[in-house]
């Protein structure tokens, strides 16, 4: 691998480690406000709605940059919504500008990737990717837990600094404002890691600012790589999982508190369990599953929508924690091909830039359709069980659904008579 792809992978790190550990930190405000339990999904509403307005452009501004730089722009965004949720500025809002600034962040980074390996290393070059995505999720929910524990805030040391800041008149009074400020460091440091990354030397085609003609070009591209038999399918099995994978992420939390009686602190280092799953699924198919048998993870999908209404059944940590992992290892190994796949596909029939936003946009759509429908049935006070086991068996069936279709398409194919 080039020395710049590895300095990329500790940037991304850092800023996901930031967003994970700042998400944890937020729906602690929201219960300092003591505002409804339904608003925890809607701040990744907020947070996603970004990638999908934004997609027809984010893409042309990442070709039209050098890609390591608008990272580091930004990460200074992101910088910017935490210091607004420190200002007073509602949690809702200001996890909203931190998604801006992800949006044209996450084409730059893909894109790059891309540029930097070729199509040879792709599928490890995602291993490594995901890995350093779930890595961060993994450490970010740790610690966002830790700093929202009631341990570290009791600390004499923690609670020193902490009154120390809310001394500070312009600061709004707040439990969390210490945390808050060591978010914006590791914000700042992922900023710096980003400015050291080298330049690909891709360049392409001027495509304007026109805004219309930027949302046409996107409605094509958009087309041409549903249109694509392997393109399609791979989109469909990307957007499938990161719906799931937002969705999960909230269900989990909820779960842990209705069911096993964790408070919040506790509740976040059970997205650890998935996330060591995911590392290891992750790893497993950067190193033995080449680009050629992409499709056949899927599979995988099956399995994932099936374990979790065993989660949702489940009673104990002894019992919840295997299955977290298993879901975690089934979703990276699906995942982490499929996605190499997309890549590979969007790169050839697109550009860099332009590939990962037509991506963004769709899974990022089914996040947002997703947590509407959490969000909406946590407001009608579905019980959580349910709406997991329904949640899983829907997902099952739309893998099975996608597995039937790719194989009646193969078996279409005449074979080109010798």
């Amino acid at each position: 691998m080039p020395s710049g792809f590895y300095l990329l992978i500790a940037a991304q790190f850092a800023s996901a480690l930031a967003d994970n550990a700042l998400l944890i930190v937020i729906i602690a405000r929201l219960q300092e406000l003591n505002l409804p339990g339904w608003w925890a999904p809607m701040l990744k509403f907020g947070f996603t709605i970004s990638y999908v307005v934004l997609a027809p452009f984010v893409g042309p501004l990442a070709d039209a940059v050098p890609k390591a730089r608008l990272m580091a722009w930004m990460n200074g965004v992101k910088l910017l919504g935490v210091l607004a949720l420190a200002l007073g500025l509602h949690p809702f809002a200001a996890f909203a500008v931190v998604g801006f600034g992800a949006a044209a962040y996450a084409p730059a980074k893909y894109g790059l990737v891309t540029e930097l390996v070729g199509p040879q290393r792709l599928v490890l070059a995602n291993g490594w990717v995901e890995v350093s995505v779930v890595c961060a999720a993994l450490f970010g929910v740790v610690l966002g837990g830790l700093l929202v524990s009631p341990w570290l805030l009791g600390l004499s040391g923690f609670s020193a600094a902490q009154q120390g800041l809310q001394g500070l008149a312009w600061l709004t009074p707040s439990q969390l404002s210490l945390s808050i400020a060591l978010l914006l460091l590791v914000y700042g440091l992922a900023a710096l890691l980003n400015l050291g990354v080298p330049d690909s030397g891709a360049r392409y085609p001027a495509s304007g600012l026109h805004p219309r003609r930027l949302c046409l070009d996107f409605w094509q591209a958009n087309r041409r790589l549903w249109a694509d038999a392997d393109g399609g399918l791979s989109l469909a099995v990307t957007t499938l999982f990161w719906g799931v994978a937002a969705t999960l992420q909230f269900a989990v939390l909820r779960w842990a508190d209705d069911v096993l009686r964790l408070p919040l602190s506790q509740a976040a280092y059970l997205q650890a369990a998935v996330a060591v799953g995911v590392i290891a699924g992750a790893g497993i198919a950067g190193r033995w599953v080449p680009l050629h048998a992409a499709k056949r993870m899927l599979v995988f999908g099956v399995l994932l929508g099936l374990f979790i209404p065993a989660i949702a059944s489940a009673d104990s940590l002894v019992v919840a924690i295997p299955l977290l992992v298993l879901v975690g290892a089934v979703g990276g190994l699906m995942v982490v091909p499929l996605n190499a796949l997309l890549q590979h596909r969007g790169y050839c029939l697109l550009t860099a830039g332009r590939s990962i936003a037509v991506q963004g946009f769709n899974e990022n759509a089914s996040v947002l359709g997703m947590l509407a429908v959490y969000a909406g049935l946590l407001a009608l006070d579905a019980s959580i069980v349910t709406v997991m086991w329904g949640f899983g068996l829907c997902i099952a069936a739309a893998m099975s659904l996608l597995i039937w279709a790719e194989r009646r398409r193969l078996g279409a194919v005449k074979p080109c008579a010798v």
